[in-house]
C-alpha cells in the first residue's frame, strides 16, 4: 500500500506516470467517469480549505466515488481529544483513501503509520503539500512545454509557505532549473533548502525586489503572506501587501512568462493581471482536479485499458 505524504515518495519515473494519466483524464474525461464507482474518499480537513477539499472531492464525484469528511477540527472527535492515529484507524472503516490536511507537520505521515488505506497529504503546517506540486508540475508541464531549462522566481512567504518547499523539492530533479527567491527578509526561504541546494550544485538568487527580476524569469509563483502561520498580528500587517504584481509590473516580464499561484490570494496579485494570457492560477485550478484524480487511481490501483 502506498500513501503521498512529500512529493518524493514517488520516484521521478512515477510522478511522470501520474502526469500523463492526468494528461488522458483531461483529453477524455467521459472515460473514466466510472471506474471508481463504490469507492469513497475522506477528507479530513483539520484546517479550513476550500479548493483543495472541494477538488479532492470533485475528484473522486468525476471519477464515480464518493466523499466524506470534516472541513474543520472542531467538527471532529479532535475537540475531545482523539488523536490523528485513531481517527485514521477509524476512517479506515469508512472509506477506501483519505485525504488529510493539518495544521501540524508530520500529521499526516502518523496518520499514514496506522492507517489500513492509503493516506494523502493535502498539507501540514507550513511543512509539504505534494498533490499542490503535481498540479504545479502539470501546469508548467502543459503550458510551458518542458519541466527542464528555466527561471523560476518564487516570490511573497518562502519561510512558512508550504507549496513553495514541496515544489522546489520536486523541481531539483529535473535538469537545467535556476531558482530566484524573492522574500523580505522575515520571509526569506528557509537555510535546508538553500543548503540542499548548494549540495547538489543547483543554481539561486536571493533577492528582495521583484521588478529587478522580473525580466529574467520563465515563470513567476506567486504566494500570499499567510496569516495563520503569524503569532504577531504586526508583523503580518506590516509584510501583508510587501509585493503586489500588477499589470504595470507585468510589463517588465518577458512575453512568455508564466504566472502562477497556489491560491488563496489576498491582494499580493491584482485583478488587473486576471485576463493577461501569461496569468494561469485559474487554470492551475482545473489541472489539479485532473491530478488529484489521477493519483486517486494510482494509490488505489485502478487501471483503465
Amino acid at each position: 500500500m502506498r500513501h503521498l505524504i512529500d512529493p518524493l515518495d514517488f520516484t521521478l519515473e512515477e510522478t511522470t506516470k501520474v502526469l500523463d494519466l492526468a494528461d488522458r483524464i483531461a483529453e477524455s474525461p467521459e472515460v473514466y467517469s466510472h471506474v471508481a464507482d463504490g469507492k469513497k474518499i475522506a477528507t479530513l480537513f483539520y484546517e479550513p480549505s476550500t479548493r483543495t477539499r472541494l477538488s479532492f472531492e470533485s475528484a473522486m464525484l468525476s471519477l464515480g466515488g464518493k466523499s466524506l469528511g470534516f472541513a474543520g477540527a472542531e467538527q471532529s472527535s479532535a475537540t475531545k481529544g482523539e488523536t490523528v492515529a485513531d481517527t485514521a484507524r477509524v476512517v479506515s472503516c469508512y472509506a477506501d483513501i483519505i485525504a488529510m490536511r493539518h495544521p501540524k507537520e508530520g500529521a499526516p505521515m502518523v496518520a499514514a503509520e496506522k492507517s489500513l488505506i492509503p493516506v494523502i497529504n493535502a498539507g501540514d503546517g507550513g511543512h509539504q503539500h505534494p498533490t499542490q506540486t503535481l498540479a504545479d508540475l502539470q501546469t508548467i508541464r502543459s503550458l510551458h512545454g518542458d519541466l527542464n531549462n528555466f527561471t523560476i522566481g518564487l516570490c511573497g512567504d518562502l519561510k512558512f509557505g508550504r507549496t513553495v518547499h514541496s515544489l522546489i523539492n520536486a523541481l531539483v530533479r529535473y535538469e537545467g532549473i535556476k531558482f530566484i527567491f524573492i522574500s523580505p527578509e522575515e520571509l526569506k526561504i528557509p537555510d535546508y533548502v538553500t543548503d540542499m541546494l548548494r549540495e547538489k550544485g543547483i543554481p539561486f538568487q536571493e533577492v528582495i525586489r521583484l521588478e529587478d527580476v522580473m525580466p529574467k524569469l520563465d515563470l513567476l509563483y506567486m504566494t500570499r503572506v499567510q496569516k495563520e502561520r503569524f503569532f504577531n498580528e504586526e508583523d503580518y500587517v506590516r509584510l501583508k501587501d510587501f509585493y503586489i504584481l500588477t499589470a504595470k509590473k507585468m510589463k517588465l516580464a518577458p512575453p512568455d512568462m508564466l504566472v502562477l499561484h497556489p491560491l488563496p490570494r489576498v491582494n499580493e496579485i491584482s485583478v488587473d493581471v486576471d485576463d493577461d494570457p501569461r496569468a494561469v492560477y485559474f487554470k492551475q485550478v482545473q489541472y489539479a482536479v485532473y491530478v488529484r484524480m489521477a493519483l486517486i487511481l494510482t494509490l488505489l490501483n485502478i487501471h483503465v485499458d
